[in-house]
């Protein structure tokens, strides 16, 4: 005798399967299209697109080394990334992400050099992490929720208060990083910080290599932002908001309280990249470490749909491509501002997806919005 309903999660993880399927459909067409017009481009100028790919791929992947070195540019992507992904899902576009990163850098750096001096007591280390990691990641809340608030209570945009903010953050961590914090020593000729005490380093997770608990801290982050967002009360909150503001404001919700939460839990994610840059990797901050981690989250958050998962897997692409460019170069002498035109091809042909559906005749599908339930496309 057939038992009631055992037909059903068989046939729910297939929806569950082809539902991801289908989203990840788009950006993954977006992803090849772009390497063959890249590599098209690599042609013109007189490369060889296969073993300029050749070289990408085994800088990114052809080693320990290189799986190492693909974390570690993936790890603070992954946490911005995560920033701007989660204000999309609130209907907010953080643009702040850099400004948010670089002041998270800047309190993690003083807390791991000067606060043991400043209490007059050696920290343990645990604990010493906690508090610059912590802090770090609080000082990216807070400077994200004072656009969210404008947001929420004076209807600022949080695009023009964001990028406004942006250049408060690099202006006030060029002046600490040249004056109160600046390091002291006489061979010192930059702006940059002292060295963090060893008590706050975040150890590496294999001996040898670069890569740190920072990464596993970045997929526990992406993990709980899921968890947020599709398994909480407050995460159905902000989906709600971040659909249609009004609805929301008429169910009950809060919708003011929700921006400005919306807004510090990102801006805390992005301080995150920047605190576990400083204590697992360059063990200081100094001008212009972040590379634009805080501008390329808007692509990754836009390529992996501006869901964790996606944005874990757009994080290890852009990490892979960043990684790899170095020895595409050495094997072709193409020069590596190719990859920032492949990120871009990317970038666009997933915001344009309308040109990858004419291009390969995929058929536009008329998507369900599901607040409660799914995989949480």
């Amino acid at each position: 005798m057939q038992i009631p309903g055992e037909k059903e999660k068989p046939r729910g993880i297939r929806q569950l399967l082809r539902a991801a399927l289908n989203a990840a459909l788009v950006p993954v067409l977006a992803i090849v299209t772009a390497l063959v017009v890249g590599g098209g481009i690599i042609a013109a100028a007189g490369g060889n697109p296969i073993a300029a790919y050749r070289g990408l791929f085994e800088g990114a992947f052809g080693s320990a080394a290189a799986w190492s070195e693909t974390a570690v540019w993936a790890t603070p992507y992954i946490f911005a990334g995560l920033a701007v992904a989660l204000a999309f899902k609130g209907g907010l576009f953080n643009i702040g992400a850099e400004g948010q990163l670089a002041l998270g850098a800047v309190i993690s750096a003083w807390v791991g050099y000067a606060l043991p001096g400043l209490l007059g007591i050696s920290l343990p280390p645990y604990i010493h992490i906690l508090l610059a990691v912590g802090l770090g990641a609080a000082m990216g809340a807070l400077w994200a929720a004072i656009p969210g608030w404008l947001k929420a209570y004076l209807g600022g945009h949080e695009v023009i208060n964001t990028i406004m903010m942006n250049y408060i953050a690099i202006n006030i961590t060029q002046y600490l990083l040249n004056g109160p914090m600046k390091d002291p020593s006489p061979l010192n000729i930059s702006a940059r910080t002292p060295y963090i005490a060893e008590s706050a380093h975040l150890p590496p997770l294999f001996e040898g290599l670069r890569v740190h608990w920072g990464f596993i801290l970045a997929l526990v982050a992406a993990a709980l932002v899921w968890l947020l967002l599709w398994k909480t009360t407050k995460g159905f909150d902000i989906r709600t908001v971040g659909l249609n503001p009004d609805s929301a404001k008429y169910a009950g919700i809060d919708v003011q309280s929700t921006v400005v939460l919306t807004m510090a839990i990102s801006g805390m994610l992005a301080g995150m990249a920047g605190a576990v840059e400083v204590t697992g990797l360059n063990y200081r901050h100094e001008l212009g470490f972040s590379m634009g981690y805080g501008f390329d989250s808007i692509a990754i958050a836009l390529l992996g749909k501006s869901h964790p998962l996606g944005v874990v897997l757009a994080s290890i692409l852009f990490g892979a491509m960043r990684n790899g460019a170095t020895r595409m170069q050495f094997m072709t002498q193409i020069p590596v501002d190719v990859i920032s035109v492949i990120q871009a091809l990317i970038l666009l042909f997933v915001a344009a997806d309308a040109i990858i559906r004419f291009i390969y005749r995929i058929r536009a599908r008329a998507e369900r919005v599901t607040l409660t339930r799914g995989w949480g496309g």
